[in-house]
């Protein structure tokens, strides 16, 4: 019947690819993935079990041919929809339902194109076999085909290129390299059809090398729970070879023995598939909530990243007007619009003062935007600490003056010199101070200067509300405020504190916060380095990139 006997290729991997689809199915039943590689595994059966019986009619019967190459058709017209919709489910792709749709519409037209003599009829005559000629609808179903079967590789390959875990990028690799090898290897079969002569129809091992490529995914990368397959398999082996010593058996002693063997080994074998099933499931539910966890995150740093523009636009939009407020004000306290009262004057310092409440507010907010925007710029040079204290002391005094409260700071002889960014640094001890003042009712604000550890140390203590150690590990961190600051009558936001934290740290310090409890007082500080490494950077980048001069 045969011509030659290499004609046994497409049976062979059209057994192989069956037992492998019924494999798959086995599995997990209600699987989409699995149910559509199970039906794809059907239309390679369709095709190589038809190739097989078409190679295999003599060589003068036509009609048995085309009937046989007909066969084959009702499986391959259907390869790419299932393609397609297998990507959709792999990659959880929803927005191609139409054109999944669309897709399986030409799969269903042109299986009813395949049962007409415009799609295949005649035959070509080779050494190894009969096989069909190709007609005009033929070639429409070949544009159809690799158009199809583009979007799955399109599918698989975008998600590939997004996908950042290993195990997911391995497991997208091998499925396209197993189906692409199905159609650009399988696809050599269709030039039998127009009269090209590969000597061998070696296109069909594809039917082999497609579930070999899959299997090693299942085993290797854990694409349908490889460990439970492998657990089973091993004690399945395990189970038949006792069974079979079993009926070896030559007493009754020794049939009786290995029955209970067997008993045994059945038990600890669904114990152990139980165990490992559980174990994957545990691993696969971790994976699962990892993945939801990443994207959590990626969603929470947009957002973040959203709010500090959002916030760096709203506060340059708000100081403007604010400060045209504030102008007015002391144009009529001046008596620029003409004489008020002194009730007037009294409201009108109280605006004032909301008002430069309001400036601060906004530029908190501007610090906080530039600095998580690394727009805040650093200038590093030689300054004298003490004549920086000593500005922000008497900037400050008349406040705490007013509280009936007295700063106490005594400075250092002579210059105290440090490398710095002086505005960053003063606005830092005057954050310090002003809070010292803000949640201190009676006594003295003592402020000290120390050279240590190849730096300077500057502390703020108070004798305020203090605080516990919960608040002690807290106050630096964005919009924390401290608990009983919370419940007391002053404003504020828990910026200022956490901008305190970043300048310092951009200096290489570090800031704390201590107290011995509530009610007992507190003290604030940092510590600088003397940035000598910084200067020299700085001094290298402006030498690169010398300023740009006005001409």
């Amino acid at each position: 019947m045969f011509t030659q006997l290499f004609t046994i290729v497409p049976l062979t991997c059209a057994i192989f690819v069956l037992l492998f689809g019924f494999f798959v199915l086995s599995k997990d039943t209600r699987s989409r993935i699995n149910q559509l590689l199970f039906a794809f595994c059907m239309a390679m059966f369709f095709w190589l079990f038809g190739t097989f019986m078409m190679f295999g009619t003599r060589v003068t019967d036509v009609a048995e041919a085309v009937f046989w190459d007909r066969f084959v058709y009702i499986g391959v017209v259907f390869m790419p929809s299932l393609m397609h919709h297998f990507s959709l489910i792999f990659t959880n792709r929803k927005n191609q339902r139409k054109l999944l749709k669309m897709n399986y519409f030409f799969s269903f037209v042109f299986l009813l194109a395949s049962r007409t003599a415009y799609f295949v009829d005649d035959l070509f005559i080779y050494s190894w076999g009969a096989h069909t000629k190709a007609k005009i609808l033929h070639d429409i179903f070949l544009v159809y085909f690799f158009l199809g079967t583009g979007v799955f590789f399109y599918n698989i390959f975008s998600y590939y290129v997004k996908l950042k875990e290993k195990v997911l990028r391995s497991q997208a690799l091998y499925v396209f390299t197993s189906f692409a090898i199905v159609i650009f290897v399988g696809g050599v079969a269709y030039l039998h059809a127009y009269g090209i002569d590969t000597k061998f129809p070696f296109a069909y091992f594809s039917g082999v090398i497609f579930p070999v490529m899959l299997f090693y995914s299942v085993t290797r990368h854990n694409l349908l729970g490889a460990k439970v397959i492998g657990t089973e398999v091993l004690a399945g082996m395990a189970n038949f070879i006792i069974v079979t010593e079993i009926f070896l058996s030559r007493s009754i002693q020794e049939l009786l023995l290995r029955v209970f063997f067997a008993f045994v080994i059945a038990i600890i074998s669904i114990l152990l598939i139980r165990s490992v099933r559980n174990e994957v499931q545990q691993r696969e539910k971790v994976a699962k909530l990892a993945a939801s966890l990443e994207t959590a995150n990626l969603r929470l740093q947009e957002l973040d990243r959203q709010k500090t523009e959002f916030l760096s636009i709203a506060s340059h939009q708000l100081r403007t007007p604010m400060s045209i407020i504030k102008g007015y004000i002391e144009l009529i306290q001046d008596g620029a619009y003409g004489k008020i009262t002194k009730e007037t004057f009294k409201i009108l310092a109280d605006m004032d003062e909301n008002n430069e409440r309001l400036v601060k507010l906004i530029d908190e907010f501007l610090d906080v935007s530039r600095i998580e925007q690394g727009r805040t710029k650093f200038i590093f040079e030689r300054k004298d600490m003490n004549e920086l204290i000593n500005s922000v002391t008497k900037e400050l005094n008349q406040r705490a003056l007013d509280k009936g409260l007295k700063i106490e700071w005594k400075p250092r002889k002579g210059k105290e010199e440090i490398i710095m960014d002086d505005e960053k640094v003063r606005h830092v001890v005057f954050n310090f101070i002003d809070n010292a003042i803000k949640y201190s009712l009676t006594g003295a604000i003592k402020v000290s200067l120390k050279r240590e550890k190849g730096g300077m140390a500057v502390r703020v203590k108070d004798n305020g509300i203090g605080f516990d150690k919960v608040d002690e590990a807290n106050f630096f961190q964005k919009f924390y405020r401290g608990r009983n600051v919370e419940t007391s009558s002053v404003g504020g936001t828990g910026l200022g504190i956490y901008v305190t934290k970043q300048f310092i740290a951009k200096h290489g310090g570090e800031v704390w916060a201590a107290s011995e409890g509530l009610g007992k007082g507190g003290e604030f500080g940092f510590w600088i380095p003397n940035n000598e490494q910084k200067l020299k950077e700085q001094e290298a980048d402006e030498k690169k990139y010398p300023p740009k001069t006005k001409k």
